[in-house]
Protein backbone atom coordinates (compact mmCIF):
# COMPACT_ATOMS: atom_id res chain seq x y z
CA UNK A 1 0.00 0.00 0.00
CA UNK A 2 2.82 2.49 0.43
CA UNK A 3 4.56 1.71 -2.67
CA UNK A 4 1.33 2.02 -4.58
CA UNK A 5 0.67 5.67 -2.52
CA UNK A 6 4.27 6.66 -3.24
CA UNK A 7 4.02 5.67 -7.54
CA UNK A 8 1.28 7.87 -7.05
CA UNK A 9 3.02 10.87 -5.62
CA UNK A 10 5.53 10.51 -8.30
CA UNK A 11 2.95 10.40 -10.94
CA UNK A 12 1.21 13.94 -9.69
CA UNK A 13 1.08 16.28 -12.47
CA UNK A 14 -0.45 19.57 -12.99
CA UNK A 15 -3.85 18.12 -14.52
CA UNK A 16 -4.16 16.51 -11.89
CA UNK A 17 -4.37 19.42 -9.89
CA UNK A 18 -6.58 21.15 -12.29
CA UNK A 19 -9.04 18.55 -12.13
CA UNK A 20 -8.93 18.46 -8.35
CA UNK A 21 -11.96 21.02 -8.03
CA UNK A 22 -12.31 20.64 -4.12
CA UNK A 23 -8.47 20.93 -3.79
CA UNK A 24 -8.70 24.41 -5.73
CA UNK A 25 -11.50 25.45 -3.33
CA UNK A 26 -9.81 24.88 0.05
CA UNK A 27 -6.63 26.89 -1.17
CA UNK A 28 -9.01 29.77 -2.46
CA UNK A 29 -10.24 29.74 1.18
CA UNK A 30 -7.10 29.69 2.77
CA UNK A 31 -5.38 32.52 0.84
CA UNK A 32 -8.71 34.51 0.97
CA UNK A 33 -8.36 33.68 5.35
CA UNK A 34 -4.48 34.91 5.61
CA UNK A 35 -5.60 37.67 3.33
CA UNK A 36 -8.19 38.94 5.99
CA UNK A 37 -5.43 38.30 8.60
CA UNK A 38 -2.93 40.37 7.15
CA UNK A 39 -5.45 43.06 6.53
CA UNK A 40 -6.42 43.08 10.12
CA UNK A 41 -2.92 43.64 10.85
CA UNK A 42 -2.89 47.33 9.76
CA UNK A 43 -6.12 48.55 10.98
CA UNK A 44 -4.67 50.99 14.21
CA UNK A 45 -6.60 50.15 17.89
CA UNK A 46 -8.67 53.55 18.27
CA UNK A 47 -7.54 56.52 20.90
CA UNK A 48 -3.61 55.97 20.53
CA UNK A 49 -1.33 58.71 19.71
CA UNK A 50 0.94 56.82 16.42
CA UNK A 51 4.01 59.00 16.60
CA UNK A 52 4.10 58.78 20.56
CA UNK A 53 3.27 54.67 20.41
CA UNK A 54 6.02 54.26 17.44
CA UNK A 55 8.82 56.00 19.91
CA UNK A 56 8.17 53.88 22.67
CA UNK A 57 7.91 50.55 20.46
CA UNK A 58 11.35 51.58 18.84
CA UNK A 59 12.63 51.08 22.67
CA UNK A 60 11.31 48.01 22.97
CA UNK A 61 11.67 45.98 19.65
CA UNK A 62 14.73 43.68 20.17
CA UNK A 63 13.06 42.86 23.35
CA UNK A 64 10.10 40.55 24.58
CA UNK A 65 7.64 42.72 22.39
CA UNK A 66 9.61 42.31 19.10
CA UNK A 67 9.26 38.73 19.64
CA UNK A 68 5.23 39.17 20.11
CA UNK A 69 5.19 41.70 17.31
CA UNK A 70 6.78 38.75 15.09
CA UNK A 71 4.05 36.47 16.42
CA UNK A 72 1.80 38.82 15.74
CA UNK A 73 2.70 39.10 12.03
CA UNK A 74 3.73 43.14 12.74
CA UNK A 75 0.05 44.05 14.59
CA UNK A 76 2.22 44.67 17.81
CA UNK A 77 4.58 47.39 16.24
CA UNK A 78 1.04 49.54 14.56
CA UNK A 79 -0.61 48.42 17.86
CA UNK A 80 -3.33 46.77 15.28
CA UNK A 81 -6.58 45.44 16.29
CA UNK A 82 -4.55 41.93 15.79
CA UNK A 83 -2.12 42.70 18.33
CA UNK A 84 -3.39 40.13 20.81
CA UNK A 85 -2.92 38.02 17.87
CA UNK A 86 -3.31 33.95 18.61
CA UNK A 87 -1.85 33.81 21.24
CA UNK A 88 -4.45 33.67 24.10
CA UNK A 89 -5.86 31.00 22.30
CA UNK A 90 -2.80 28.38 22.13
CA UNK A 91 -2.20 29.56 25.89
CA UNK A 92 -5.82 28.40 26.43
CA UNK A 93 -5.03 24.86 24.75
CA UNK A 94 -2.13 24.61 26.38
CA UNK A 95 -3.80 25.00 30.29
CA UNK A 96 -6.74 22.63 28.94
CA UNK A 97 -4.79 19.82 27.22
CA UNK A 98 -2.74 19.92 30.55
CA UNK A 99 -5.55 19.25 32.69
CA UNK A 100 -6.96 16.33 30.69
CA UNK A 101 -4.22 14.87 31.98
CA UNK A 102 -4.96 15.42 35.61
CA UNK A 103 -8.40 16.47 35.81
CA UNK A 104 -10.23 12.65 35.73
CA UNK A 105 -13.61 14.71 34.28
CA UNK A 106 -11.87 16.41 31.32
CA UNK A 107 -9.82 12.95 30.65
CA UNK A 108 -13.11 10.73 30.44
CA UNK A 109 -14.47 13.54 27.94
CA UNK A 110 -11.33 12.90 25.73
CA UNK A 111 -12.00 9.30 25.45
CA UNK A 112 -15.51 10.17 24.21
CA UNK A 113 -14.32 11.42 20.54
CA UNK A 114 -15.81 13.43 18.50
CA UNK A 115 -18.59 14.51 20.85
CA UNK A 116 -16.23 14.77 23.87
CA UNK A 117 -13.25 16.68 21.38
CA UNK A 118 -16.43 19.60 20.87
CA UNK A 119 -16.97 19.57 24.65
CA UNK A 120 -12.82 20.40 25.63
CA UNK A 121 -12.88 22.32 22.38
CA UNK A 122 -15.83 24.43 24.01
CA UNK A 123 -13.82 24.78 27.42
CA UNK A 124 -10.52 26.41 25.30
CA UNK A 125 -12.76 28.79 23.54
CA UNK A 126 -14.04 30.19 26.97
CA UNK A 127 -10.52 29.88 28.46
CA UNK A 128 -9.10 32.16 25.72
CA UNK A 129 -11.83 35.13 26.20
CA UNK A 130 -10.70 35.04 29.87
CA UNK A 131 -6.83 35.08 29.26
CA UNK A 132 -7.43 37.36 26.22
CA UNK A 133 -9.35 39.68 27.95
CA UNK A 134 -6.96 39.98 31.11
CA UNK A 135 -3.98 40.50 28.16
CA UNK A 136 -5.94 43.15 26.38
CA UNK A 137 -6.58 44.71 29.64
CA UNK A 138 -3.39 44.81 30.79
CA UNK A 139 -2.26 46.12 27.30
CA UNK A 140 -4.91 48.98 27.88
CA UNK A 141 -3.38 49.74 31.43
CA UNK A 142 -0.04 49.67 30.00
CA UNK A 143 -0.37 51.39 27.38
CA UNK A 144 -2.39 54.31 30.09
CA UNK A 145 0.81 54.10 31.79
CA UNK A 146 3.33 55.40 29.02
CA UNK A 147 3.81 58.89 29.01
CA UNK A 148 1.45 60.02 25.98
CA UNK A 149 0.67 57.06 24.33
CA UNK A 150 -3.08 57.43 25.04
CA UNK A 151 -4.95 60.82 23.72
CA UNK A 152 -7.96 60.46 26.40
CA UNK A 153 -6.80 57.57 29.29
CA UNK A 154 -9.63 56.21 31.24
CA UNK A 155 -12.41 53.90 31.45
CA UNK A 156 -13.79 54.14 27.85
CA UNK A 157 -10.15 53.58 26.67
CA UNK A 158 -9.64 50.48 28.56
CA UNK A 159 -13.43 49.30 27.54
CA UNK A 160 -12.90 50.04 23.76
CA UNK A 161 -9.53 48.56 24.11
CA UNK A 162 -10.23 45.12 26.29
CA UNK A 163 -13.75 45.00 23.46
CA UNK A 164 -11.46 45.27 20.01
CA UNK A 165 -8.36 43.00 21.17
CA UNK A 166 -10.80 40.52 21.99
CA UNK A 167 -12.53 40.51 19.58
CA UNK A 168 -9.79 40.43 17.52
CA UNK A 169 -8.61 37.02 19.40
CA UNK A 170 -11.95 35.54 18.77
CA UNK A 171 -11.99 36.56 15.14
CA UNK A 172 -8.76 34.93 14.48
CA UNK A 173 -9.67 32.06 16.17
CA UNK A 174 -12.46 31.30 14.16
CA UNK A 175 -10.68 31.79 11.32
CA UNK A 176 -8.50 29.43 12.25
CA UNK A 177 -11.06 27.14 12.94
CA UNK A 178 -12.47 27.39 9.22
CA UNK A 179 -9.28 27.00 7.74
CA UNK A 180 -8.51 23.73 9.48
CA UNK A 181 -11.94 22.63 8.05
CA UNK A 182 -12.20 23.70 5.06
CA UNK A 183 -9.15 24.98 4.11
CA UNK A 184 -5.77 23.61 3.44
CA UNK A 185 -3.44 23.05 6.68
CA UNK A 186 -3.95 23.42 10.32
CA UNK A 187 -5.37 27.21 10.51
CA UNK A 188 -4.33 28.30 13.94
CA UNK A 189 -0.41 27.87 12.60
CA UNK A 190 -1.03 28.78 9.39
CA UNK A 191 -2.01 31.93 10.81
CA UNK A 192 0.99 32.28 12.48
CA UNK A 193 2.91 31.15 9.02
CA UNK A 194 1.59 33.92 7.54
CA UNK A 195 2.65 36.47 10.26
CA UNK A 196 6.82 35.63 10.27
CA UNK A 197 6.66 35.01 6.84
CA UNK A 198 5.31 38.94 6.38
CA UNK A 199 7.90 39.94 8.07
CA UNK A 200 11.07 38.00 7.03
CA UNK A 201 11.51 40.31 3.57
CA UNK A 202 11.76 43.26 5.85
CA UNK A 203 14.04 41.05 7.96
CA UNK A 204 16.63 40.32 5.37
CA UNK A 205 16.75 44.02 4.17
CA UNK A 206 17.24 45.21 7.98
CA UNK A 207 19.97 42.61 8.19
CA UNK A 208 21.28 44.07 4.87
CA UNK A 209 21.00 47.60 5.83
CA UNK A 210 22.50 46.86 9.17
CA UNK A 211 25.64 45.70 6.92
CA UNK A 212 25.61 48.92 4.56
CA UNK A 213 25.48 51.15 7.54
CA UNK A 214 29.01 49.02 8.94
CA UNK A 215 26.94 47.97 12.03
CA UNK A 216 27.27 44.52 10.80
CA UNK A 217 30.34 42.93 9.21
CA UNK A 218 30.07 41.12 5.90
CA UNK A 219 31.91 38.08 7.35
CA UNK A 220 28.97 37.78 10.24
CA UNK A 221 26.11 38.61 7.61
CA UNK A 222 27.28 35.65 5.70
CA UNK A 223 27.98 33.74 8.73
CA UNK A 224 24.17 34.50 9.64
CA UNK A 225 22.99 33.33 6.14
CA UNK A 226 25.05 29.68 6.12
CA UNK A 227 23.80 29.16 9.37
CA UNK A 228 19.92 30.08 8.49
CA UNK A 229 20.23 27.68 5.19
CA UNK A 230 22.02 25.30 7.74
CA UNK A 231 19.21 25.40 10.33
CA UNK A 232 16.45 25.02 7.25
CA UNK A 233 18.41 21.94 5.59
CA UNK A 234 18.23 20.40 8.69
CA UNK A 235 14.30 21.17 9.73
CA UNK A 236 14.08 19.26 6.56
CA UNK A 237 15.39 16.24 6.97
CA UNK A 238 14.42 15.70 10.46
CA UNK A 239 10.97 16.43 9.84
CA UNK A 240 10.43 13.72 7.31
CA UNK A 241 12.64 11.45 9.41
CA UNK A 242 10.98 8.39 10.36
CA UNK A 243 11.58 5.11 12.25
CA UNK A 244 9.29 2.23 10.43
CA UNK A 245 8.03 -0.78 12.59
CA UNK A 246 7.85 -3.80 10.64
CA UNK A 247 4.06 -4.98 10.74
CA UNK A 248 3.41 -8.42 9.35
CA UNK A 249 -0.12 -10.36 9.09
CA UNK A 250 -0.37 -13.62 9.54
CA UNK A 251 -1.31 -16.13 6.02
CA UNK A 252 -5.09 -16.48 5.67
CA UNK A 253 -7.32 -19.04 3.79
CA UNK A 254 -9.75 -18.20 1.63
CA UNK A 255 -11.42 -21.37 0.09
CA UNK A 256 -9.17 -23.68 -0.50
CA UNK A 257 -6.40 -20.87 -1.56
CA UNK A 258 -3.22 -19.77 1.06
CA UNK A 259 -2.41 -16.39 0.49
CA UNK A 260 0.75 -15.53 1.78
CA UNK A 261 0.91 -12.50 4.92
CA UNK A 262 0.93 -9.23 3.75
CA UNK A 263 4.21 -7.14 5.44
CA UNK A 264 3.75 -3.35 6.48
CA UNK A 265 5.60 -0.80 8.42
CA UNK A 266 4.21 1.68 11.53
CA UNK A 267 5.80 4.87 10.68
CA UNK A 268 7.16 6.95 13.60
CA UNK A 269 8.05 10.48 13.14
CA UNK A 270 11.32 11.50 14.23
CA UNK A 271 9.39 14.73 15.47
CA UNK A 272 6.08 13.63 16.11
CA UNK A 273 5.33 16.87 18.02
CA UNK A 274 5.88 18.87 14.68
CA UNK A 275 6.32 23.06 15.73
CA UNK A 276 3.85 22.65 18.85
CA UNK A 277 6.38 22.72 21.51
CA UNK A 278 7.94 25.78 20.15
CA UNK A 279 4.70 27.92 19.72
CA UNK A 280 3.39 26.62 23.30
CA UNK A 281 7.07 27.38 24.77
CA UNK A 282 6.75 30.64 22.91
CA UNK A 283 3.35 31.59 23.90
CA UNK A 284 3.86 30.52 27.84
CA UNK A 285 6.93 33.21 28.12
CA UNK A 286 5.02 35.51 26.21
CA UNK A 287 2.10 35.38 28.73
CA UNK A 288 3.44 37.21 31.78
CA UNK A 289 5.52 39.90 29.43
CA UNK A 290 2.54 41.02 27.64
CA UNK A 291 2.40 44.06 28.96
CA UNK A 292 6.06 44.32 30.91
CA UNK A 293 7.61 46.54 28.00
CA UNK A 294 5.01 49.34 28.05
CA UNK A 295 4.74 49.21 31.87
CA UNK A 296 6.38 51.95 34.40
CA UNK A 297 8.97 49.78 35.30
CA UNK A 298 9.53 52.53 38.53
CA UNK A 299 6.15 52.13 39.57
CA UNK A 300 6.65 48.01 39.95
CA UNK A 301 8.38 45.92 43.29
CA UNK A 302 11.80 45.39 43.05
CA UNK A 303 11.32 41.74 42.41
CA UNK A 304 9.14 42.07 39.64
CA UNK A 305 11.98 44.01 37.64
CA UNK A 306 14.14 41.67 38.03
CA UNK A 307 11.67 38.67 36.46
CA UNK A 308 11.26 40.77 33.76
CA UNK A 309 15.13 41.60 32.92
CA UNK A 310 15.59 38.33 33.34
CA UNK A 311 12.63 36.99 31.37
CA UNK A 312 13.83 39.68 28.56
CA UNK A 313 14.62 37.63 25.00
CA UNK A 314 18.44 36.60 25.08
CA UNK A 315 19.06 36.63 28.40
CA UNK A 316 20.40 33.16 30.19
CA UNK A 317 17.23 32.65 32.07
CA UNK A 318 14.87 33.12 28.80
CA UNK A 319 16.72 30.43 26.86
CA UNK A 320 16.96 28.29 29.63
CA UNK A 321 12.98 28.30 30.17
CA UNK A 322 13.02 28.35 26.71
CA UNK A 323 14.80 25.31 25.82
CA UNK A 324 13.26 23.17 28.94
CA UNK A 325 9.69 23.87 27.67
CA UNK A 326 10.61 22.81 23.89
CA UNK A 327 11.89 19.68 25.27
CA UNK A 328 8.61 19.10 27.73
CA UNK A 329 6.11 20.44 25.28
CA UNK A 330 7.87 17.39 22.98
CA UNK A 331 6.98 14.66 25.01
CA UNK A 332 3.84 16.42 26.41
CA UNK A 333 2.50 16.71 22.75
CA UNK A 334 3.68 13.74 21.77
CA UNK A 335 1.94 11.44 24.29
CA UNK A 336 -1.35 13.75 23.43
CA UNK A 337 -1.40 12.90 19.79
CA UNK A 338 -0.10 8.99 19.70
CA UNK A 339 -1.45 6.43 22.11
CA UNK A 340 1.08 3.29 21.77
CA UNK A 341 -2.09 1.13 23.57
CA UNK A 342 -4.47 2.19 21.04
CA UNK A 343 -1.95 1.43 17.91
CA UNK A 344 -1.20 -1.80 19.91
CA UNK A 345 -5.27 -2.63 20.25
CA UNK A 346 -5.73 -1.74 16.38
CA UNK A 347 -2.82 -3.99 15.10
CA UNK A 348 -4.17 -7.16 17.54
CA UNK A 349 -7.51 -6.29 16.05
CA UNK A 350 -6.47 -6.56 12.29
CA UNK A 351 -4.26 -9.36 12.98
CA UNK A 352 -1.02 -7.32 12.61
CA UNK A 353 1.62 -8.16 15.10
CA UNK A 354 5.46 -7.12 15.33
CA UNK A 355 8.23 -10.28 15.03
CA UNK A 356 9.38 -10.91 17.74
CA UNK A 357 6.85 -9.73 19.75
CA UNK A 358 3.82 -10.78 21.45
CA UNK A 359 0.55 -8.48 20.62
CA UNK A 360 -1.07 -6.76 22.80
CA UNK A 361 0.53 -5.05 25.93
CA UNK A 362 3.87 -6.21 24.85
CA UNK A 363 3.31 -4.27 21.47
CA UNK A 364 2.19 -1.43 23.30
CA UNK A 365 5.38 -1.18 25.48
CA UNK A 366 8.16 -1.92 22.61
CA UNK A 367 6.49 0.88 20.36
CA UNK A 368 6.46 3.47 23.68
CA UNK A 369 10.03 1.82 24.18
CA UNK A 370 10.66 3.00 20.57
CA UNK A 371 8.84 6.03 20.51
CA UNK A 372 10.17 7.60 23.84
CA UNK A 373 13.47 7.36 22.25
CA UNK A 374 12.87 9.09 19.12
CA UNK A 375 11.70 11.78 21.10
CA UNK A 376 14.28 12.41 23.16
CA UNK A 377 16.37 13.17 19.70
CA UNK A 378 13.50 15.11 18.32
CA UNK A 379 13.54 16.81 21.44
CA UNK A 380 17.58 17.12 21.22
CA UNK A 381 16.95 18.73 17.62
CA UNK A 382 13.92 21.41 18.64
CA UNK A 383 15.52 22.92 21.37
CA UNK A 384 18.97 22.99 19.03
CA UNK A 385 17.47 24.39 16.05
CA UNK A 386 15.29 27.02 18.19
CA UNK A 387 18.06 27.93 20.67
CA UNK A 388 20.75 28.34 18.68
CA UNK A 389 20.27 31.10 16.19
CA UNK A 390 18.16 32.80 19.24
CA UNK A 391 21.52 33.23 21.05
CA UNK A 392 22.86 34.50 17.23
CA UNK A 393 20.24 36.81 17.21
CA UNK A 394 20.59 38.11 20.01
CA UNK A 395 24.30 38.69 20.33
CA UNK A 396 24.53 40.69 16.91
CA UNK A 397 20.93 42.50 16.62
CA UNK A 398 19.92 40.45 14.05
CA UNK A 399 16.17 40.50 13.21
CA UNK A 400 14.21 38.37 15.42
CA UNK A 401 12.21 37.21 12.07
CA UNK A 402 15.57 35.27 11.08
CA UNK A 403 15.45 33.21 14.98
CA UNK A 404 15.73 29.43 15.36
CA UNK A 405 11.96 29.36 16.16
CA UNK A 406 10.59 31.35 13.24
CA UNK A 407 12.73 29.43 11.26
CA UNK A 408 11.52 26.17 12.05
CA UNK A 409 7.43 27.48 11.78
CA UNK A 410 7.57 28.08 8.24
CA UNK A 411 9.36 25.22 7.72
CA UNK A 412 7.60 22.63 9.37
CA UNK A 413 4.18 24.52 8.64
CA UNK A 414 4.95 24.52 4.74
CA UNK A 415 6.25 21.02 4.82
CA UNK A 416 2.45 19.57 6.86
CA UNK A 417 0.92 22.15 3.81
CA UNK A 418 2.37 20.54 1.25
CA UNK A 419 1.80 17.61 2.60
CA UNK A 420 -2.00 17.80 2.84
CA UNK A 421 -2.23 19.42 -0.64
CA UNK A 422 -0.33 16.19 -1.71
CA UNK A 423 -2.77 13.42 0.04
CA UNK A 424 -5.77 15.56 -1.30
CA UNK A 425 -4.09 14.76 -5.05
CA UNK A 426 -3.01 11.70 -4.58
CA UNK A 427 -6.68 10.79 -3.15
CA UNK A 428 -8.12 12.77 -6.31
CA UNK A 429 -6.03 10.25 -8.29
CA UNK A 430 -7.23 7.02 -6.24
CA UNK A 431 -10.62 8.20 -6.95
CA UNK A 432 -9.89 9.11 -11.12
CA UNK A 433 -8.52 5.14 -11.27
CA UNK A 434 -11.79 4.04 -9.43
CA UNK A 435 -14.01 5.72 -11.88
CA UNK A 436 -11.76 4.13 -14.82
CA UNK A 437 -12.04 0.57 -13.29
CA UNK A 438 -15.60 0.28 -12.80
CA UNK A 439 -16.27 2.06 -16.40
CA UNK A 440 -14.08 -1.03 -18.08
CA UNK A 441 -16.08 -3.16 -16.05
CA UNK A 442 -19.36 -2.34 -17.11
CA UNK A 443 -18.26 -2.12 -20.32
CA UNK A 444 -16.70 -6.02 -19.93
CA UNK A 445 -20.62 -6.85 -18.62
CA UNK A 446 -22.07 -5.14 -21.50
Amino acid sequence: MASAAEQLASNLNFSTFAKAEDLKKRLWFTLAALLVYRLGTHIPLPGLNPEAYAQAFRGQANGILGLFNMFSGGAVERMAIFALGIMPYISASIIVQLMTSVVPALENLKKEGEQGRKIINQYTRYGTVILGALQAYGIAAGLESGQGLVVEPGWFFRISTVITLLGGTMFLMWVGEQVTERGIGNGVSLIIFAGIAAGLPTALAGTLELGRTGALSTFLILLVIIVAIAVIGIIVFVERAQRRLLIQYPKRQVGNRMFQGDTSHLPLKLNTAGVIPAIFASSLLLLPATVAGFANTTAMPSWATSIVAALGHGQPLYMVLYGALIAFFAFFYTAIVFNPKDTADNLKKHGGFIPGIRPGERTAEYIDYVLTRITVVGAIYLVFVCILPEILVSQTGIPLALGGTSLLIVVSVTLDTVAQIQGHLIAQQYEGLIKKSKLRGGKRGR
